[in-house]
């Protein structure tokens, strides 16, 4: 049964993904040209290629299979097209409401009884009258959903490539000894390095992370979506990462997907510090890490090692105050009883694409910012990255830089 269910996808997403590009077909060409139109067949062969390169990048990039020349080759137009495809669709199937009711109302206008309305709407494919106002509304319609669909993705494409903002936030921590007011440190999350988003990224985000002269910098996973050794040249620039107390790293989902103990002996080749739920005691307070939660949900614990919260922040001394670093800000639903003062998490992108924030939220509980979740405090990073489309709307990419501040 759980091998049938496995499949559903690998079918249910080519079957929907069709089914979505004949109905574009339908309002983008085949309502808006006559019978006979080399538009039509123009169309159909357009969306096509397009709809293939979308389903080949979902499948390849990131993928461990598959060079990352071809990963780029399909990742780059494919991935755009998927982002640029759910904000068309989105606006055509909005705009059906309109279409009909114009239809309808400028149909009753030119007619006078209900029986000449209805062979207007419902006449033969050759009559001139009903075709054209047809035709007309259809080609306003598409063309202005096609412009506020490229205007939107364009603006998000943008957002996306940007080097990540900075974000200042300040939290309290009521057991941080005041020698430590004003400890900072510098919180990355889902940088998703890939074939479409490789070195040259790397290197701005590295920059930018090292012009906030934090005292500490944490990753909170999501590194990378491709096996480490795939992209080791995208990944050298984080050897160039300098803070004072070092710089941390948790393994999110994505490293999980392609191993993540071969990342943890990536990143500790460029310098930083794994914490698969471990612990280390920093002067100010204890820092500790637990892998992703991922392992249980998708039951990959004969491959990959799942978050142990027990052997992460147990045995400590209870006066000292702890920073957790969990990649999926519902790790917190698991931290009761253990003290945890501050969980770092990532994960949501923020929601990434509006109007995605919607179900973000409902499968994370918690979608970016502060909150406080039964005394122990959770601050959720956008995120510096993307993952699938790499198009950002609503949700700008940011690189944290937390102060912490001692309440006594």
């Amino acid at each position: 049964m759980d091998a049938l269910w496995s499949t559903v996808p690998d079918i249910a997403i080519p079957v929907g993904f069709t089914v979505l590009h004949v109905y574009l077909w339908t309002r983008l060409f085949r309502d808006t040209t006559r019978r006979g139109s080399r538009w039509r067949p123009a169309g159909a062969v357009l969306l096509a290629v397009l709809g293939t390169l979308g389903m080949l990048a979902q499948w390849f990039t990131p993928s461990v299979h598959g060079p990352m020349w071809f990963q780029a080759a399909v990742g780059w137009p494919g991935w755009i097209w998927f982002g640029a495809m759910m904000y068309l669709t989105g606006v055509l199937v909005l705009a059906e409401p309109a279409r009909w009711f114009i239809l309808r109302r400028k149909q009753k206008e030119k007619t006078e009884t209900a029986n000449l309305a209805r062979r207007v709407i419902a006449g033969p494919e050759d009559s001139p009258e009903g075709l054209s106002r047809r035709r007309v509304v259809s080609r306003a319609i598409g063309l202005g959903a096609t412009a506020i669909a490229l205007g939107t993705v364009g603006h998000g494409l943008y957002e996306g490539y940007r080097t990540p903002q900075l974000k200042a936030v300040t939290v309290p921590l009521a057991r941080l000894d005041r020698r430590f007011d004003g400890y900072r440190i510098a919180i990355v999350g889902d940088t998703h390095f890939s074939a479409i988003r490789g070195r040259g990224y790397c290197e701005r985000v590295v920059e930018r992370i090292n012009g906030t002269q934090a005292d500490l910098i944490a990753f909170v996973g999501d590194l990378a979506g491709n096996e480490a050794d795939q992209i080791r040249d995208a990944t050298d620039p984080l050897a160039g990462l300098a803070a004072r107390d070092g710089a941390f790293f948790v393994a999110g989902n994505a490293e999980h997907y392609v191993g993540a103990d071969a990342w943890y002996d990536r990143v500790a080749e460029l310098g930083m510090t794994g914490l698969p739920n471990k612990r280390v005691e920093l002067p100010g307070f204890d820092l500790a890490g637990v892998n992703d939660l991922i392992v249980e949900q998708r039951h990959m614990e004969d491959t990959e090692t799942g978050p142990d919260f027990e052997a992460a922040l147990d045995d400590r001394d209870p006066a000292r105050p702890v920073v957790l670093l969990a990649h999926q800000p519902s790790a917190v639903d698991r931290v009761a009883g253990y003290g945890v003062d501050l969980q770092l998490s990532g994960h949501t992108h923020g929601g990434q694409m509006w109007p995605v924030h919607v179900l973000s939220r409902l499968r994370s509980g918690q979608l970016s910012g502060l909150e406080d979740h039964d005394g122990t405090q959770v601050y959720v990073t956008n995120g510096a990255g993307t993952n699938g489309p790499p198009i950002r709307v609503g949700a700008d990419a940011d690189i944290t830089v937390m102060t912490l501040r001692s309440a006594s």
